[in-house]
């Protein structure tokens, strides 16, 4: 996922509807850097990117309602609207925040949370719940994934550092689609075991036909006999 462009207004510390930040005007260096002082409002950058595509917020400690600015006028709307592409589409979500406000009568009003979700330039779903289980068959992550991979959190690094083994490497794998080569190793590992299997009971019908062996005690045959079958019983033991 590339980030093209965010639109954020009414959110975090912004009271009213913020310029855009292009972010392909960066392409060209591959990797750019937020940084800024404390209070700069580099995290409000992560957490607008993260709410418009999985309705969370960048961290652990900041809640959905509260992501609407305080000092914002009643009219005006709280969303954060991201384009980005993937794999070949251009994609554009939009995101409203849910916040309570009082109306023209005096009574407190409840905006509810609305998401829209465009592919191509050409509306694709709308509604939270429909855009909350597409974007992760997008983009192959979920919102806690992402937060561990994509976008770290100040203060939450540790979580990625600490989390299990299995988890990481399912990330990883979400992230740079190696699902087919794990099929593959499966694959491969049935077709070993088949093997395997067919080999250890070849082993033992043959071992079985041997163990029946027998020949007259004349000549030097009974004894040459006694020996091979000791080293057979050993070998199937170690075996």
């Amino acid at each position: 996922m590339k980030p093209t462009k965010l639109i954020i207004s009414a959110f975090g510390p912004y009271a009213s509807e913020m310029p855009p930040v292009f972010f392909d005007k960066f392409e060209e260096k591959g990797l750019f850097l937020i940084s800024g002082d404390t209070g700069a409002g580099k995290t409000t950058i992560f957490d607008a990117i993260s709410f418009a595509l999985f309705g969370t917020s960048s961290g652990s400690y900041r809640e959905t309602k509260s992501m609407r600015c305080e000092t914002a006028a009643p009219k005006t709307e709280s969303f954060v609207d991201f384009y980005f592409s993937h794999q070949g589409h251009e994609y554009r979500i939009k995101r409203w925040v849910p916040y309570e406000r009082i109306n023209r009568n005096g009574n407190i009003t409840d905006e509810k949370e609305k998401a829209e979700l465009y592919r191509d330039s050409a509306p694709l779903l709308s509604g939270v719940r429909n855009v909350d289980a597409e974007i992760p068959n997008i983009l192959h992550i979920n919102a806690k994934q992402f937060k561990q991979l994509a976008m770290i959190a100040q203060g939450e690094f540790w979580e990625l550092l600490n989390a299990k083994t299995a988890e990481r490497t399912e990330i990883l794998r979400n992230i740079f689609d190696t699902n087919g080569y794990k099929n593959l190793v499966l694959k491969l590992k049935d077709k070993y075991d088949e093997a395997k299997k067919k080999k250890e009971n070849a082993e033992l019908l043959i071992l079985r036909d041997f163990s029946e062996v027998s020949c007259s005690e004349a000549g030097q045959y009974p004894e040459r006999l006694a020996e091979l079958k000791a080293t057979v019983g050993e070998s199937k033991s170690a075996w």
